[in-house]
């Protein structure tokens, strides 16, 4: 690894306390970075003080003309943006070429939000599918519940894919119905379980440790909550995957993601009555602006709502 990276990825988990996830998304900008200066087959260390401002602005203009969302361009400027402030502050560099650079607008996005129905239909689509399979392995039917169990907590806590991934046993309180969750800047925040997400979870539980049997592992499973086919925890990727299939199965859109469980969380809760702080918490939003996205997803379902009853609508 080129020695300012090294020495930039040390800084985050040290002194910023920075998650995987975020050191993986800078490592992955700054590498694009290196790939559009100095070229795919370029080895460090890299010359960073070579860097100008033109470079920097070619850099968000490819991007652009990619015509990614502007909330992807944004991060990748921030995330160089930072790296170079760090190089500054250690006099690695002389100067942050991407400070000024102005950030892409944002246009008005609203999310991907399934109704109660289309939930209850989702999370009772593992076992509708494994049903329908003749001679299904133990496995097989271990995944159902599995799967099922996934869908509900995300629904049930509205927590990230990531947070549900990492997720450790000793941070589920079955009794008290609370889940304790580890977010982003390991922050952590208590989530309510709902009984079918409790019921789910417990299926999932009791059937862990004759799934690590039968996969062959010795031992105890240990904090891992939810098991892949090689007794590994569940990868962020095989969610999505199972995610999809079971999408495909309810005939619903492609664009339904485990994160519009998370979407759906959020306005079924605003749309029953709760408060904007309340679901803030709930969320993990640092800022109270992030969360008011679902405020105007509502007020979108309560126009159509008029225009559909409304004799003057």
């Amino acid at each position: 690894m080129d020695p300012c990276i090294e020495y930039f990825v040390n800084y985050l988990r040290g002194e910023k306390n920075a998650s995987e996830h975020t050191i993986s998304n800078y490592l992955l900008d700054i590498r694009q970075f290196t790939d559009l200066t100095w070229g795919e087959e370029a080895k460090p260390p890299f010359r960073w003080k070579e860097t100008d401002r033109a470079t920097a602005r070619k850099f968000v203009v490819f991007f652009q003309t990619l015509e990614l969302e502007p909330t992807t361009t944004s991060r990748k400027l921030s995330a160089l943006r930072s790296f170079y402030k760090f190089l500054v502050r250690e006099e690695l560099v002389a100067d942050n070429p991407f400070v000024g650079l102005p950030l892409p607008k944002k246009g008005h996005y609203l999310p991907t939000v399934l109704s109660v129905k289309e939930v209850t239909k989702l999370v009772e689509a593992p076992h509708e599918m494994a049903k329908a399979k003749k001679d299904a392995t133990f496995f097989q039917k271990y995944m159902a519940v599995r799967d099922a169990a996934i869908l509900e907590v995300l629904y049930s806590t509205g927590m990230r894919i990531g947070e549900l991934v990492g997720m450790k046993e000793g941070q589920i309180d079955i009794l008290s119905g609370i889940v304790s969750v580890l977010g982003k800047g390991k922050k952590e925040r208590l989530c309510p379980l709902g009984r079918p997400a409790e019921l789910a979870l417990q299926n999932a539980l009791s059937m862990r440790s004759e799934v690590w049997n039968f996969l062959g592992q010795r031992g105890d499973p240990g904090n891992v909550i939810f098991l892949n086919k090689h007794g590994n925890a569940i990868t962020v990727r095989s969610v999505e995957r199972m995610m999809k299939q079971v999408v495909m199965y309810c005939g619903f859109k492609p664009g339904i993601s485990p994160h519009s469980l998370r979407h759906s969380f959020a306005t079924h809760l605003l749309d029953f009555g709760a408060d904007l702080r309340s679901v803030q918490e709930l969320l993990g939003h640092a800022s109270l602006s992030t969360t008011q996205i679902y405020t105007h997803v509502s007020i979108e379902k309560l126009k159509r709502v008029y225009e559909e009853a409304h004799p003057r609508a």
